[in-house]
């Protein structure tokens, strides 16, 4: 299925797709930048672990839907050159869907095998 399909299943079921494309992206400050961008994170997002923890823990900032997909394309470049980071990041996405598993509007973080889109 093409991204676009994708987005617009997603779209018609009700839920709110963002596509977080990490490529070329190999520290921190980088990283944080681009999901500051591509999930339209608040003003007050503060660009460290704990704000990334804080802004997907509590979503009221974040557009209504019955649910949310982030899918992380071209992350492998960021993995490899910090990988202690993207252990930590991991950790963040994966605690933020098993926070919104069992609600009514869940959030799911995938990360994609291939490259960037």
């Amino acid at each position: 299925m093409s991204d676009g399909m994708l987005a617009d299943a997603l779209a018609t079921a009700g839920w709110w797709h963002v596509g977080l494309d990490l490529a070329g992206v190999t520290d921190k400050p980088a990283f944080m930048d681009r999901c500051a961008r591509a999930l339209e994170l608040p003003g007050y997002f503060g660009r460290n672990w704990d704000a990334l923890a804080d802004c997907l823990g509590d979503l009221s900032w974040a557009p209504p839907a019955r649910g949310r997909l982030v899918v992380v394309t071209g992350w492998q470049e960021f993995a490899l050159a910090v990988p202690h980071d993207w252990g930590i990041a991991q950790e963040v996405f994966a605690e933020a869907g098993d926070r919104w598993r069992d609600s009514e509007t869940p959030l799911q973080v995938v990360l994609a095998l291939g490259g960037s889109s």
